[in-house]
């Protein structure tokens, strides 16, 4: 149930649109990496695969400023929590992210910088064009090693610099 205060809307003019979103989802445990946090709007980030030194996480939702902090949140959390284990390497898997605005690139080089200053890295799978583009545009496909999916970012995990 919605109550509506303030001033009368003026006939014809439409009322804001209001809509409910879901909560976050968490990811099952994998062991030996704690899940990452639950985000907001219906962003999800969930523990995908562990192989070797590195972690790949699905990033699912839309990435824009209202989900931009938990992104940025979640992907060094996962990575603080992995240090333990002697991993270093995160794979932020975007194929299922249908759009990402400058907030959510400011959420990736924010992450960044964090986990680089802790010894690790970020590095992106699964881009979308429009996405790559921006990327591209920016600059950022020099700063994050970009592959094609999960796989191939872990087929290139001795190869950190390497990119689509």
């Amino acid at each position: 149930m919605i109550e509506e205060t303030g001033r009368a809307r003026r006939p014809g003019r439409p009322a804001p649109e209001v809509r409910c979103r879901a909560g976050a989802v968490r990811a099952p445990a994998v062991p030996g990496v704690p899940a990452p946090p639950a985000a907001a709007g219906g962003l999800r980030i969930e523990i995908s695969q562990v192989r070797g030194d590195t972690v790949a996480v699905a990033v699912a939702g839309e990435i824009d400023l209202r989900t931009a902090g938990p992104l940025r949140e979640g992907l060094v959390q996962v990575h603080g929590d992995m240090r333990g284990t002697g991993r270093r390497r995160l794979v932020a898997d975007f194929a299922a992210v249908p759009f990402c605005d400058a907030a959510g690139l400011g959420a990736l080089v924010a992450a960044h910088n964090q986990i680089a200053a802790a010894g690790g890295e970020i590095v992106l799978a699964g881009v979308r064009p429009a996405q790559l583009r921006l990327l591209r545009i920016t600059g950022l496909h020099r700063v994050f090693a970009i592959h094609r999916d999960a796989e191939a970012a872990f087929a290139a995990e001795d190869f950190p610099t390497s990119s689509r």
